[in-house]
């Protein structure tokens, strides 16, 4: 894994546990709570897309803080409404 990936895996977990929301990472079968560095070193790769689930009281303004983080280092997320 590259350095790059280390970055945006440590932005990633940090910006999450900034919010008390659920923050979920989807990959097909695997869910990943983006708050666990060690979940994220484990699943993060440089393809794939991936789909974000946020469930809480600061959602909204969660969901937006890992859209922009995920833009930034180029790796591919949808967000699902639910």
């Amino acid at each position: 894994m590259s350095s790059a990936n280390n970055s945006a895996i440590v932005e990633i977990s940090q910006t999450a546990n900034k919010f008390r929301s659920s923050i979920v990472l989807q990959l097909e079968n695997k869910f990943i709570d983006v708050k666990s560095i060690l979940g994220l070193f484990t699943t993060l790769l440089d393809s794939g897309s991936y789909e974000l689930h946020v469930h809480g009281p600061d959602a909204d303004e969660a969901k937006q803080a890992m859209l922009d983080i995920f833009n930034k280092h180029n790796l591919s997320i949808k967000v699902v409404s639910e």
